[in-house]
């Protein structure tokens, strides 16, 4: 029996832990068994405890508690917390996931104790260092022990950097820090659109009490800092929304983010006021996963900073308007699934009109069979020493 202790902290992180701990549960309870740390980066119960309750994700068995803070004391203290439970549990790997401080710090407290780490998300590249994410993503891949890529591309990333194809690691001995094993897995977030599509149905009832015209909406997300800490770039991606949904007659639905929540309460910024105004911009509370695919099911389009919702667009079969000059998900772009804005309001627009007049009508498919947990915990029984 091989003890995982997975690190999550973030919705995106908390979501893909319920696939790959479905997984342990149904087929793999007798090889594997998971202890759950949460390090309370996002700590409220729209951002955090919801998901929990919504997907039948254990409670966490430890919950740090770390909260909000600068990169630096953030990571730091999450850092300090991680370490002292690995001391505590002596798993036989660390799991963690995505790019963000709790994954970071997971990565780095292991390493340095020499608990073999396994990173799932692997390999994604934005080629863009400015951004904190990039510089975590790439920090934790050079510190894992297993790496699991959902796509092709990652893979080819991580080969570019210096990690041996799986063949040639193979051939030099088992895995480890200086021999880590890297492996194309699919996508855990298609695993859990696919399991939880029709019980996200269920919540049907939220287009009628949030007063959203089901169909005939766009649904968007801001919460990165690039967009939402200078006002004069968050009111003018909000203009531009605002524009689209005035002159082309359809909704725009934005579940709230916190940390736009906070600059929009703050500002008295013009063009954040006349979308406050319009009746057709549905500024909603944060939805849980549900609630959430839900939405995007059920979207003309779909507008976001985010990298988990863009993918969730592709999933369900929709258009994405990527507000971000550049992602992680490149396929999704040179398949024309998705098109790059950032913050420009013009580019925001066009995007929108492209879409409009040229529906898209193949989603190739690029993330894998929908079984990309099992995968993983197959490949640590078999590789993890």
């Amino acid at each position: 029996m091989k003890k995982l202790l997975t690190i999550i902290g973030a919705r995106p992180q908390i979501i893909k832990a319920a696939a790959l701990n479905r997984a342990i549960q149904s087929k793999f309870s007798n090889e594997l068994t998971e202890v759950l740390v949460h390090t309370g980066q996002h700590y409220d119960h729209g951002m955090s405890q919801v998901f929990f309750e919504e997907m039948g994700i254990p409670k966490p068995d430890y919950n740090l508690g770390i909260g909000s803070g600068s990169h630096g004391q953030q990571t730091g203290r999450m850092l300090d917390a991680i370490e002292q439970v690995i001391i505590k549990e002596k798993p036989d790997a660390l799991v963690i996931y995505g790019d963000t401080n709790s994954t970071l710090a997971g990565a780095l407290a292991a390493a340095k104790v020499h608990v073999p780490v396994i990173h799932i998300e692997a390999g994604l590249r934005s080629f863009n260092k400015r951004m904190p994410e990039e510089v975590n993503r790439i920090t934790a891949d050079h510190a894992s022990t297993l790496l699991f890529s959902p796509t092709k591309v990652g893979l080819r990333n991580l080969k570019k950097e210096g990690f041996r194809p799986l063949n040639e690691a193979q051939e030099i001995g088992k895995a480890d820090l200086d021999n880590p094993y890297v492996f194309h897995c699919g996508d855990l977030m298609y695993d859990n659109t696919l399991f939880y599509s029709d019980k996200a149905d269920e919540y049907d009832s939220l287009f009628v009490e949030r007063g959203i015209d089901k169909g005939n909406y766009v649904l968007t997300t801001i919460h990165r800092p690039q967009n939402t800490d200078d006002i004069n770039i968050l009111s003018g991606i909000l203009n531009a929304l605002n524009q689209i949904s005035l002159e082309d007659g359809v909704q725009m639905v934005l579940p709230l983010h916190p940390r736009t929540a906070n600059k929009i309460l703050q500002s008295n910024d013009a063009a954040i006021k006349r979308a406050q105004e319009n009746q057709n911009f549905k500024i909603i509370e944060p939805v849980g996963f549900l609630e959430m695919i839900l939405l995007e099911k059920n979207a003309k389009m779909i507008m976001t900073d985010s990298g988990g919702v863009q993918k969730e667009a592709f999933f369900v079969k929709k258009p994405c308007v990527i507000l971000r000059p550049e992602t992680e998900w490149t396929e999704i772009v040179e398949c024309h699934c998705a098109i790059l804005a950032g913050s420009n309001p013009e580019k925001i627009k066009a995007g929108y009109q492209h879409f409009k007049t040229n529906p898209i009508t193949e989603f190739p498919d690029v993330f894998g069979d929908g079984k990309a947990a099992e995968f993983i915990c197959q490949s640590i029984i078999d590789h993890l020493n």
